[in-house]
């Protein structure tokens, strides 16, 4: 189908308006093992900056 189709359009706004409202995903999310590799190290990164502002 059409993606501009007057039908598709309103087909997407009422998925939309059915959708849970979620938080948008701070970084990015996968279970590869480079995402995973990159997901630790960000958290590491985090957890060090989150220790350097608490003290």
């Amino acid at each position: 189908m059409n993606k501009r189709t007057h039908r598709h359009v309103e087909t997407l706004k009422k998925k939309r308006r059915r959708a849970i409202p979620r938080a948008k995903v701070t970084r990015i999310q996968g279970n590869t093992a480079g995402v995973r590799r990159r997901l630790k190290k960000q958290a590491g990164v985090a957890r060090v900056a989150k220790a350097a502002a608490d003290t």
